[in-house]
């Protein structure tokens, strides 16, 4: 039988029990080099650990199948994902779209690193995909989207935007950190790469740093394969060992996360002290009805501003207990940020510029009652 429930594959793809001794759970191959059955006869094709290394292997292939690809590659983290990926498609003189409000890394890469190779750029509202065409150009040669944005959570169409980037022979990039393959997968609606920072809702524990590509042409796989090797930056075994424990129960814990938030944004929304909330669950958000069609539910991630700005919104980042103030989203506990003064520092000053009183939650999977409750003493009640 061919078993395909997102579950089943999260727990078994990729880990077959070891041949040797029966073992359930894939081995930790703490190794840098491999034994070979005379010169150039390599032993199951591993010669080197920065080429290819077991376990790895397991977890490259279990993210495939979990996104739908026909390649996993794995990353020493998120940026070095992304990094690997641009140096492998862009040449100077080339074009790239990026969301109007990107992950502060994402444009860090682009606006610091990317551009200074000759590659321009522009960043516009990628919720609509009009948008997104007026920027293609004729030498676009990447639309790179995040769906769930970071912080402000807009959503794009991932199927009419890829799309748009395919009509202008483009290849459409969706970061899917926040929403993981469990909630969305982007190239079942077109896209050609998924990047994960695998230190969040993949790895699901705080205790790894990884990144991820997962593409659906096999062509592109391989030329990615390529620079993954000769860039080098790979995860260690161990690394990729906690990733794939962390990935075993991504699905239980997404539920949990996503229902967690549901009740925090429920209280969120009605306080006075909230400005605005920021969540793709509700059905005033604008993108509410394309997140209904693409996602199985609305994740963790919720941001809102303060109606007394930016003071108010850094004394209650001091203030929670549950929540820890902290960089990082998608562990198991509760994680509080001001992303104007955090994780979006990088885009003051520019386009991308986040709102002063924006507050970012990463919700937990602890008691809902007891994040609620921890809020609201935070708030002043």
């Amino acid at each position: 039988m061919k078993f395909d429930g997102f579950e089943t594959l999260a727990i078994h793809a990729g880990q077959e029990p070891d041949a040797g001794t029966g073992a359930v759970v894939v081995p930790i191959y703490q190794t840098s080099t491999y034994a070979q059955d005379g010169v150039g006869g390599l032993r199951q094709g591993y010669e080197y650990s920065r080429t290819g290394n077991p376990t790895r292997a397991a977890l490259e292939e279990c993210l495939a199948a979990l996104e739908a690809g026909t390649r996993g590659l794995a990353f020493a983290s998120g940026m070095a994902a992304e990094d690997t990926l641009l140096r492998t498609v862009l040449s100077p003189g080339d074009h790239i779209v990026i969301p109007g409000d990107a992950y502060g890394g994402t444009f860090r890469l682009v606006s610091k690193v990317v551009e200074r190779w000759g590659v321009r750029w522009d960043a516009v509202d990628q919720s609509d995909p009009e948008a997104v065409r007026a920027a293609v150009r004729p030498e676009t040669r990447v639309v790179w989207t995040e769906t769930p944005t970071n912080p402000l959570l807009n959503i794009t169409d991932i199927e009419a935007v890829a799309q748009i980037a395919h009509d202008a022979g483009a290849l459409h990039v969706v970061d899917n950190t926040f929403a993981s393959p469990y909630l969305q997968q982007p190239l079942t609606l077109g896209a050609d790469v998924v990047v994960h920072s695998t230190t969040k809702y993949l790895g699901g524990h705080s205790d790894v740093v990884g990144g991820a590509l997962v593409v659906s042409d096999a062509e592109l796989g391989e030329r990615l394969a390529f620079h993954q090797n000769t860039m080098g930056a790979v995860p260690g075994p161990f690394d990729s060992w906690l990733t794939l424990r962390g990935v075993k129960t991504l699905g239980v814990r997404m539920d949990r996360h996503s229902a967690n938030a549901e009740q925090v944004v429920a209280v969120l929304e009605g306080h006075p002290a909230v400005r605005r909330v920021y969540y793709p669950g509700l059905d005033a958000h604008p993108g509410h009805k394309v997140a209904e069609r693409q996602m199985r539910a609305f994740g963790g991630m919720v941001s809102f501003a303060l109606r007394d700005g930016e003071k108010a919104a850094l004394e209650l980042c001091e203030r929670t207990e549950v929540f820890t103030l902290g960089e990082s989203l998608g562990g198991v506990e509760s994680l509080i940020e001001h992303p104007g003064r955090m994780t979006h520092a990088s885009t003051a000053g520019s386009p991308l510029e986040v709102p002063a009183d924006l507050v970012r939650i990463s919700v937990g999977i602890e008691s809902g009652a007891d994040l609620v409750a921890d809020l609201l003493q935070a708030l002043g009640e």
